[in-house]
């Protein structure tokens, strides 16, 4: 689903023009990563959605895949983001009636359970300096 698709969506249910729902889904999708960016915290749990959280990748040694050669990547900040139980419950109910994904729409990751979400969002703040980890969080309700 792309953003158009979200805000015809939302626009349709809410009875809003597409105009104002598009400006309402920026709007929010800007407070989600000037939260991620700005707050101390580096965390917003939307109850019942999931967790997005900036996270520290360590620096690793890996290898080219293509000319085998190995390299190192330097530690780097990831945002990821964690589904919450009320959407896994739902993603599970796709197993229980046998739906069909397509393919290449999800990889396997046996190390962790977040995903690593990368931004399309132009102009997105640096996460150059490291998350404060006090334990807390935003939420938004």
């Amino acid at each position: 689903m792309t953003k158009k698709e979200i805000v015809k969506t939302i626009s349709e249910e809410c009875g809003l023009t597409q105009l104002k729902t598009k400006e309402v889904v920026q709007k929010t999708f800007e407070a989600i990563i000037a939260t991620l960016v700005d707050d101390s915290r580096h965390r917003i749990e939307l109850r019942n959605f999931g967790v997005f959280e900036v996270k520290k990748r360590a620096a690793r040694k890996a290898r080219n895949p293509r000319t085998g050669e190995r390299v190192e990547v330097a530690e780097k900040y990831v945002v990821t983001f964690k589904p919450g139980k009320e959407m896994e419950e739902q993603v599970l109910l796709l197993e229980k009636r046998g739906a069909i994904l397509p393919e290449g729409n999800f990889e396997a990751d046996d190390d962790d359970d977040d995903l690593d979400v990368g931004s399309s969002v132009t102009d997105t703040p640096s996460l150059s300096q490291p998350p404060v980890q006090d334990g807390s969080s935003t939420t938004m309700e």
